[in-house]
């Protein structure tokens, strides 16, 4: 990814005034207006407004930046390049309002997910959340086949499997430990989980970095693109990371949970403390931290998964914040944006599995079968060629053994699914003419 263009410095000189009056003039002032509420344009998108308006793209800069000159001003560390600034333009505010709208409380939370459905959909959606932020560090393998190896327990058989699965114990291990403090030894705790059998050396799982021969490459070109903080830094950055997480740096503003989380995020990528799994790392926080904060709806969405289709969005933002003034705002306001896409995917989702679930309910009306049951007659429908494991029934819902077990040894005795011997497991797969037996059994 070419590295932008570095904004211009505004002259001591410039006249704010003059330059509003030429948008007026040029019918540009309510549009100047509403693209930096609402938009908030790094330099280069500026410099291109500004040759289709006739204005110089340095004056037009100019009034950006001075529009921006209320943004808040965050140390978080004495280190030098760690002091940061951070907007609150309209986009920002609504997404927040949204936010709070949908992610915490229980009434809309309840509203969202059925109560008897919120085991089952947690589950899936940190095995999601898991897969795709793996696979945005380069695991190499389809969801179906990952879904699989982490619903049957089976053993990784490759580095990226081994990745992936690493990434949905942190991913549990978090929620388990949702009200912790942030510490150096949880967050190395975190890494060591995220990075177990994957380096070079197992004593780098967990650890610091101890060397500065590291740089963020382009994947595709592999030129460097940002040199990370020297390594004598990363204790003193490290514990200024957990200060300013946990609260407990003086005189600091209020800040909405949600873009704290994002902020934390960034800075987990931006110090690399960690020789790899710094991406990873950085994205189980964010969840962390909303997690701690109450916004419990955000374990059931994968904000990685909308990450992953938009990898050069989510790249462009870390550096155009590095390149404008470490203005975080540019960081903030692309991942408000994914996190609102997963949140309407999962709206979308859980209505369409309502709704499917309720059709497979009326198709299975006269008989008794439970709702787990129901669910995995419903999988078959959509893929015959799928098929159960006693372990797999067991991580999908949150069951017991033996609750799996006799689960599908019901839809054995029913006659719509046969044991098949795979290996040292028994496989649960559906007979021939399944929905035609199914019709039957009404």
């Amino acid at each position: 990814m070419r590295i932008p263009e570095r904004v211009p410095l505004i002259p001591n000189d410039v006249k704010y005034g003059d330059i509003l009056d030429e948008l007026i003039k040029l019918g540009k002032f309510s549009e100047f207006m509403e693209i930096n509420d609402n938009k908030y344009y790094y330099y280069d998108k500026w410099k291109y407004l500004a040759e289709q308006w006739k204005m110089s793209p340095s004056s037009l800069w100019a009034a950006v930046k001075i529009r921006r000159f209320s943004n808040q001003i965050l140390k978080i560390s004495d280190v030098p390049g760690f002091t940061f600034q951070i907007g609150a333009p309209l986009v920002v505010q609504r997404y927040l309002h949204e936010f709070d709208m949908n992610l915490g409380g229980s009434l809309q939370g309840d509203a969202i997910i059925p109560t008897e459905d919120k085991e089952r959909y947690l589950i899936s959606s940190l095995m999601e959340e898991a897969i795709a932020s793996s696979q945005l560090e380069g695991a190499a393998t389809t969801r179906k086949v990952a879904k699989e190896m982490l619903e049957s327990n089976r053993k990784p058989k490759n580095a990226s499997e081994q990745m992936i699965l690493n990434n949905y114990e942190a991913m549990k291990w978090i929620v388990s430990n949702k009200n912790a403090p942030f510490s150096l030894e949880a967050i190395n705790k975190v890494h060591s989980i995220i990075t177990k059998s994957t380096l070079s050396e197992k004593n780098e799982e967990g650890a610091l970095r101890n060397t500065d021969d590291i740089n963020v490459v382009d994947v595709q070109t592999g030129k460097p693109i940002y040199t990370p903080p020297n390594s004598a830094n990363l204790a003193t950055l490290m514990n200024d990371f957990c200060a300013f997480a946990n609260e407990e740096r003086k005189g600091s503003f209020f800040m909405h949970p949600i873009t704290k989380g994002i902020i934390l995020h960034f800075l987990i990528g931006y110090i690399h403390p960690f020789i790899d799994g710094n991406g990873r790392t950085a994205r189980t926080i964010f969840y962390w931290y909303l997690l701690k904060e109450g916004y419990w709806l955000i374990e059931f969405m994968s904000v990685s998964r909308i990450i992953l289709g938009s990898k050069a969005q989510y790249a462009r933002a870390y550096l155009h914040t590095e390149q404008d003034q470490n203005d975080l705002t540019y960081f903030v306001i692309y991942n408000m944006k994914a996190t609102h896409k997963a949140l309407e995917d999962l709206k979308k989702y859980i209505q369409r599995k309502s709704a499917e679930k309720q059709n497979v309910m009326t198709l299975l009306r006269k008989t008794n079968f439970n709702d787990r049951q129901i669910v995995l007659i419903h999988e078959i429908i959509q893929d015959q060629t799928s098929y159960f494991t006693v372990q797999q029934v067991q991580t999908k819902f949150g069951v017991s053994n033996q609750t799996a077990r006799n689960d599908l040894a019901g839809l054995v005795a029913q006659g719509l699914f046969e044991e098949r011997k795979g290996g040292h497991k028994i496989q649960y797969l559906p007979v021939k003419q399944f929905v035609d037996k199914i019709t039957k059994l009404q």
